[in-house]
């Protein structure tokens, strides 16, 4: 089989799915239906907040899940499944409920960003993919959202395929990145498939495929005169890589009347490095040069550097993005928090854990965030029942539901829905944005976040509360399971 050629996700599944898909079949459960959320229990790198990501991926891949002839004869092989269910596999659709976050909104911990309603065997199958997609674009959008706020302003681009943990993490974690807020990426594959800028200028190697570093610069110069941005760190970087490029700059790019060009680093010093290039540059005229850096940055060495009045304009961001070095797991689970019975009530079960963080909210939820009228900042998420609705005309009383005396009024402000449906009935009834308007909105939503919740290091925690209603029903089934 041509790997390649199967782009067909189904079977990117835990073995254990397809287990008990078939006792769900052989056991009567196969028509009973189920919600599952998908939710993490704690932001990467101790921040204030994360931003959801791949859901584009994940509508792509319940629009095209079936199994093939060759699929149902390798799980023949293994000699588990009944004949019943791999003929009810041979005709598989997803014909369930989805309702989730869009892309780019920043959530918080144990607040639903995937509800699933589907049957049981439904349900099940798609869990692996679901966690794959939603787990690895959160978490690089997150940890691109650090950086691109730790440049403050200044241009990011995402340079990390190489660094990658394989094909597809280096292609859709640039998709990612750019939602995060990366202007753009290295890797080509990502513009032609998802439409992210694609960019770059040379590598060492083509300073050294020439006798000269002069010569090297001139060269490129001549070949892309308005995209001339030139490595001067492979020799030294302030005894000739500077001085080199303003005379190529000098001797082929004024006399065609371009200003617009560029320098890079990617090793050294570049507090001090970037200060001295600047000073060379800006005495030689050439004031609109911008300086780039690349060299395993994150968010804490963008921070420093600019604290250290570096000269730089653009980064390049590689490692400790695309994988998120410094915590490479987001750690979204996906839990069932209800089932129905005969007659379509909808009956919460919860998991219980001797670790309090583990214990589920259970029931099908909605999920609101709360917007001052007067600021337009994000007070607080409140997660409901799903037959609750907020009453935003008034002052409303929330609660912390780990310390129920912790209370706050909230007044003057508006209640808006995160999660949206995204298929009802197995029919698609979401129109994805594109990825510049998914960008857009993930910077907007940002915006309306306190700064003490963007904070790297000990950030404010945000406010994430239960209705009184569905606080009662997790009480309720804590004190049914201890009885």
């Amino acid at each position: 089989m041509n790997t390649a050629e199967k782009l067909n996700m189904t079977m990117l599944c835990d073995f254990y799915e397809l287990t008990m898909g078939n006792g769900y079949f052989q056991n009567g459960y196969r028509d009973r239906m189920v919600y599952f959320d998908v939710f993490f229990r704690r932001v990467p790198d101790r921040g204030g907040f994360a931003i959801a990501a791949g859901l584009e991926q994940l509508i792509d891949y319940i629009e095209n899940l079936h199994f093939s002839a060759e699929d149902i004869a390798y799980l023949r092989s293994r000699n588990m499944f009944s004949e019943e269910f791999l003929a009810y596999l041979a005709d598989f659709r997803f014909t369930g409920d989805i309702y989730a976050v869009p892309e780019g909104t920043p959530v918080f911990p144990k607040e639903p960003l995937v509800v699933v309603r589907a049957s049981a065997i439904e349900a099940q199958l798609i869990e692996t993919f679901t966690l794959l997609t939603i787990n690895h674009q959160s978490l690089i959008a997150t940890k691109a959202n650090r950086v691109v706020r730790a440049a403050k302003g200044r241009t990011v681009l995402e340079f990390g395929s190489r660094r990658a943990q394989g094909a597809d993490a280096a292609i859709v974690g640039a998709r990612a990145a750019y939602i995060g807020g990366c202007a753009g990426t290295a890797c080509t594959i990502s513009d032609q498939i998802y439409g992210v800028p694609a960019g770059g200028t040379m590598a060492h190697a083509w300073v050294q495929m020439y006798d000269s570093e002069l010569e090297a610069f001139k060269s490129y110069c001549r070949t892309y005169p308005h995209n001339a941005v030139l490595l001067v760190d492979t020799y030294n970087t302030l005894k000739s890589g500077v001085p080199n490029a303003i005379r190529a700059f000098n001797e082929v790019l004024k006399p065609m009347g371009i200003t617009q060009c560029g320098i890079r680093l990617d090793s050294g010093d570049m507090a001090y490095l970037t200060r001295k290039a600047r000073q060379m540059l800006d005495e030689a005229g050439w004031t609109e040069c911008k300086i780039s850096v690349s060299n395993s940055l994150d968010e804490y060495l963008i921070q420093d550097l600019l604290q250290q009045d570096a000269q730089i304009d653009q980064f390049g961001v590689g490692e400790r993005m695309i994988t998120a070095k410094s915590e490479p797991v987001f750690g979204g689970v996906y839990k069932l928090v209800a089932v129905e019975d005969e007659d379509g009530t909808v009956i919460p079960k919860i998991k219980i854990s001797e670790n309090v963080e583990k214990i589920t909210i259970p029931h099908f939820k909605k999920v609101y965030r709360f917007f001052g009228n007067d600021t337009g900042k994000a007070i607080a998420d409140y997660i409901t029942v799903h037959d609750e609705t907020v009453d935003d005309s008034g002052d409303l009383e929330i609660f912390d539901p780990d310390a129920t005396w912790k209370r706050k009024v909230v007044y003057d402000f508006t209640a808006k829905e995160l999660l949206v449906p995204i298929f009802l009935g197995g029919k698609r009834v979401y129109e994805c944005p594109s990825l510049p308007e998914i960008q857009a909105y993930c910077r907007e939503q940002v915006d309306t976040l306190w700064d003490e919740v963007k904070r790297f290091d000990y950030p404010h925690q945000y406010y994430v509360d239960l209705s009184p209603k569905l606080w009662q029903i997790q009480q309720d089934l804590l004190r049914k399971t201890k009885a």
